[in-house]
């Protein structure tokens, strides 16, 4: 169900939902592609409310700026991260931005409470159909096994942890599929935060780290 009223828009501030997108061969991805031009064409349509970053386009030598994703990352109040599931984790320039970018002192531990109180929302897709997440499946398991480590990320840095947005079997969707899913992602990704399922969420209150987690700088 759509809300009566369109979301208020963020004409002359930061952006408030920033898209990481990010594919290894995006060009040769069906589904990621399609949403990138979907999230593309919500971002033009949002008044500057929505940004789309395409890391590997950024960044294909992998040094990361880690300045001015931080930077970002304190303006936005959703963070969403869109990839295929490589060997059920992220791909490999994502796990590096994640290890670049949320510092500690910054995105959590003493003194780290930049991303507290956003949402984080992945939007993933996997090669392998439905059935094959499941006890019977070569999988082995349902696909929430695989999320404790994004959704752990999430709280040890006090944001909300989104129930993601998933397509299963991306190798052989059709491109009617394809097209309804693109269409999809860029509705929530507009209607944000005005979703039913957030109502039911609780907030999520962040991990105390210790003080003596890290070592002390010399």
């Amino acid at each position: 169900m759509q809300p009566d009223t369109d979301p208020p828009r963020n004409e002359g501030a930061a952006p408030e939902v920033l898209v990481l997108a990010a594919h290894p061969q995006m060009e040769q991805s069906r589904i990621n592609r399609a949403m990138l031009q979907a999230a593309a064409g919500a971002a033009a349509a949002s008044n500057g409310r929505i940004e789309l970053r395409d890391l590997y386009a950024l960044y294909p030598d992998y040094f990361i700026d880690g300045a001015a994703e931080r930077a970002r990352l304190a303006a936005a109040r959703l963070v969403v991260m869109q990839c295929p599931v490589h060997w059920y984790s992220l791909p490999p320039l994502l796990k590096l931005w994640l290890d670049e970018v949320l510092a500690f002192g910054w995105a959590y531990g003493p003194g780290g409470a930049a991303l507290q109180g956003k949402d984080l929302w992945l939007a993933l897709s996997t090669g392998g159909s439905q059935q094959a997440y499941s006890p019977e499946g070569h999988n082995r398991y349902f696909f929430d096994a695989f999320l404790p480590p994004m959704e752990q990320t999430a709280a040890l840095c006090g944001m909300r942890f989104l129930p993601p947005l998933l397509l299963h079997g991306a190798h052989h969707a059709s491109e009617a599929e394809i097209a309804a899913h693109a269409a999809l992602y860029a509705e929530r990704l507009t209607r944000w935060p005005d979703w039913p399922e957030i109502a039911e969420l609780p907030e999520c209150v962040a991990c105390v780290v210790p003080a003596d987690a890290r070592p002390a700088a010399a």
